[in-house]
């Protein structure tokens, strides 16, 4: 009967209160389901022995008011035959079986009682375990929504810092891009020939040269090309 001793505080908990109040819920509802499966046990495996008590103490207090019965008919007959001698010894076992009665009916009270309890126990441990099984679903959908939203929060903080580092590349790539940009424009502007320039310099000291010759050579070259004439 151990676990009887404990209804009051089977009864009176209340495992709601007990768990907001905690501080790791999961790990509480853990350990209150465990005690609680345990106390379950206890009471299925005691129900039985509760019961057969209960129903023991029926059968006798039964048993007893059928004695009494039969006593009190035996007395009242022997009263019919005129036999006050037995009708009185009759009347006297009814008296100790009446006295019995008060004993028996004590006794199978508290075993009712107790299959009652009994009862009342194995549903507030059902109930119980309902209502942390409920709680655990809770909380874990709870958990799995904190965790999905913090890997949103981190993946866009990644996001931003990426954002960052890419903004910061592309601006590298732009400027990269205009500095091309700028020397192939460079070099597709005209430039000058420096084979053209060297000519028209030698060009120019040429006919500096023609026009300051020596006019004892001019003359002889004219000569020249007379001759060549004839």
């Amino acid at each position: 009967m151990g676990i009887l001793l404990r209804f009051r505080d089977i009864m009176a908990s209340n495992i709601n209160a007990l768990l907001d109040k905690a501080e790791d819920p999961e790990k509480m509802i853990d350990d209150y389901m465990r005690n609680l499966n345990i106390d379950l046990g206890k009471v299925k495996a005691e129900t039985a022995s509760v019961i057969s008590d209960e129903r023991r103490a029926k059968r006798t207090l039964d048993e007893c008011r059928t004695e009494i019965r039969k006593l009190q008919n035996y007395a009242e007959k022997a009263v019919e035959a005129g036999d006050d001698e037995d009708a009185l010894k009759f009347l006297e076992r009814k008296a100790t079986q009446v006295e019995k009665d008060n004993q028996l009916q004590i006794a199978y009270d508290l075993a009712s009682a107790n299959a009652l309890r009994m009862k009342q126990m194995q549903e507030k441990i059902m109930s119980d375990m309902g209502q942390l099984e409920e709680r655990r679903i809770n909380l874990k959908g709870k958990m799995v929504a904190t965790k999905a939203q913090q890997k949103l929060n981190s993946s866009s903080s990644s996001v931003d810092a990426s954002g960052s580092v890419f903004g910061a590349m592309e601006e590298k790539v732009d400027q990269a891009y205009n500095e091309a940009m700028a020397l192939a424009e460079l070099r597709a502007e005209p430039k000058d020939d420096l084979d053209d320039l060297f000519a028209q310099l030698e060009k120019s000291k040429n006919t500096n040269t023609d026009t300051n010759t020596n006019p004892e050579d001019e003359l002889a070259t004219m000569k020249d090309q007379m001759k060549n004439k004839e």
